[in-house]
């Protein structure tokens, strides 16, 4: 089955035998963001038409955050974008963002370990959560598959753009944030995903060294 094919988070929990949680797993830090950055961000998403698809609110509300976090840590990881991920037959799609290890042989190779899965939607977070949670489920099936990847912790953000949720799978255990970030607070938000980022370079420090 396709990611999308999960139209429910509970469908993925049970199917997979996975338990479900709600903590704030994660305590970020303000980090100041580049004031044109901000600038530009907000004034495009208020005076031009950022969200009347799922493929707008990727390009115009997300992508822009994730890139510009992600170039504190672009030494070590690659943010990549719409690539297809497969584990199995119930377990395979296309990705809207992940984020994964730098490859030594160059930047045109997926390489492992995978350590975040961003999924865009409109408005429907469950079903968001459940195709977010089957990607996440993948790739740390795959990462499990190597003994250098093995168990590494998977983080998921699921957003319309102006509400970003966030997620962690370990093992066979979900984690839900307890807290729910807003775009029109967009310090903490990206202060949020900049936290999550260094969490995946912290996981992917553990398999380096």
């Amino acid at each position: 089955m396709a990611f999308r094919s999960y139209k429910r988070l509970r469908s993925v929990l049970t199917d997979f035998q996975i338990t479900y949680a709600e903590a704030s797993f994660v305590m970020p830090q303000p980090v100041p963001i580049n004031e044109a950055f901000k600038t530009d961000l907000i004034g495009f998403v208020e005076d031009g038409v950022a969200d009347n698809s799922e493929y707008a609110i990727c390009e115009n509300m997300i992508a822009p955050i994730l890139k510009e976090v992600w170039k504190s840590f672009r030494q070590d990881l690659l943010l990549w974008s719409h690539e297809f991920l497969r584990y199995d037959d119930r377990l395979n799609g296309i990705l809207d963002y992940l984020l994964a290890k730098r490859s030594p042989l160059g930047k045109i190779i997926l390489d492992q370990p995978y350590l975040l899965v961003v999924e865009a939607k409109q408005d429907n977070f469950d079903e968001g959560w459940g195709q977010c949670l089957a990607a996440m489920l993948a790739a740390q099936k795959l990462n499990d598959q190597l003994e250098s990847t093995q168990g590494i912790l998977l983080n998921g953000i699921v957003s319309n753009g102006e509400v970003w949720q966030f997620g962690q799978l370990k093992d066979m255990q979900f984690t839900q944030h307890n807290r729910v970030y807003l775009f029109q607070d967009l310090d903490a938000l990206y202060s949020m995903v900049y936290a999550v980022f260094q969490y995946c370079h912290d996981q992917l420090s553990l398999v380096l060294h």
